[in-house]
């Protein structure tokens, strides 16, 4: 069975038609009338398609020009899912948040903020660290320096990513630090 999920959602004709078809494509076919129906399915990679543009609806689908040309419209929602395949193979989980590494974005359910290549790095290396990490260590892995270099890099770098993180996600304790380094 496949793991990949169409879901029409309030577009009769366009489900009926894709029914007949069924057999032929590559994703599983359901239909909704109504969005509360997607909190009972158990969908994990799922896209939505709509004759209807609506807000707050991630993976939609719009299709509103016609006549819809079957071929065009089975490739359009293959890129789509080949599109957000690719965007869940490149995020990291981090708790509530979760960051693309395509977008250097970390975002939750509601927000999301750009990061730069240096403060996804700072986020990727803390948080495949078990423990804290000293300055010194992210001296040297993140920046590629000499530890034996004195300087406020880490600290700065480290200060200026929780101050966006608190003006963004207002989350003090994304990033901790202790007596023993720094730690997600």
């Amino acid at each position: 069975m496949n793991n990949q999920t169409l879901v029409i959602y309030d577009f009769k004709i366009l489900y009926e038609i894709l029914s007949e078809i069924d057999n032929h494509t590559n994703f599983n076919l359901i239909n909704i009338n109504k969005l509360t129906e997607l909190k009972f399915k158990n969908l994990n990679n799922y896209l939505i398609i709509s004759d209807k543009k609506k807000k707050d609806i991630h993976d939609l689908i719009v299709f509103n020009h016609f006549p819809i040309h079957i071929t065009k419209l089975i490739e359009t929602i293959n890129i789509k899912f080949l599109k957000k395949n690719y965007s869940l193979q490149s995020e990291i989980d981090l708790g509530i948040y979760k960051l693309n590494l395509n977008s250097r974005k970390i975002f939750n359910e509601k927000k999301g903020l750009d990061l730069t290549e240096r403060e996804a790095n700072i986020i990727i290396f803390l948080n495949n660290s078990k423990k804290p990490v000293k300055i010194n260590q992210l001296q040297t892995e993140v920046w590629g320096h000499n530890s034996k270099l004195e300087t406020h890099t880490v600290e700065t770098h480290i200060y200026r990513l929780r101050k966006k993180i608190k003006n963004i996600f207002d989350d003090e304790n994304f990033i901790k630090s202790s007596k023993s380094g720094y730690i997600i």
